[in-house]
């Protein structure tokens, strides 16, 4: 196996981990949470799963950014950056971008508590809040991922 292989294989691991958690957490649940006939605290699931599972998606970040990269300077793709037919690369990294903000600077800098005193105040408006935000993010993940899976196929749009 030679090294763009191996890289790869990395990359594809860890956006399968990242974006399906993500997608998870969005699509089951957050909605299980909202639907809880109990409903005495539906943030306080969310805060533990969520914990849990961001020092996941750090790993798996910094996996899919040093991966990505090296296979776009591997491929010699930096040029695609600056092509409309290579959106996906410019949405790739737009994506990554966005998720590791969040992660290692917006959320332990102020996001966490901003989210956690608003859920004092309103938990299950924030927990809508918080599920529609995990919706955009987890819709630009995969129009991103279908588009690299699309052009390493050969279809260009």
């Amino acid at each position: 196996m030679n090294d763009f292989a191996i890289a790869l294989v990395i990359h594809v691991l860890a956006v399968v981990l990242w974006i399906g958690g993500v997608s998870m957490v969005t699509t089951a649940l957050l909605p299980a949470i909202r639907r809880d006939p109990d409903g005495s605290n539906p943030f306080a699931l969310f805060a533990a799963v969520e914990r849990r599972f961001a020092r996941q998606a750090r790993i798996a970040t910094l996996l899919v950014g040093a991966s990505g990269f090296y296979m776009v300077d591997r491929l010699g793709l930096w040029a695609g950056f600056a092509s409309a037919a290579y959106w996906w690369l410019d949405a790739m990294v737009l994506v990554w971008l966005l998720f590791t903000l969040l992660l290692f600077i917006a959320e332990p800098l102020f996001l966490e508590c901003w989210v956690r005193r608003r859920a004092a105040r309103a938990p299950e408006r924030t927990v809508l809040l918080v599920q529609r935000f995990h919706w955009v993010m987890l819709v630009l993940s995969l129009v991103a991922i279908a588009g690299g899976v699309a052009s390493a196929h050969g279809l260009l749009f």
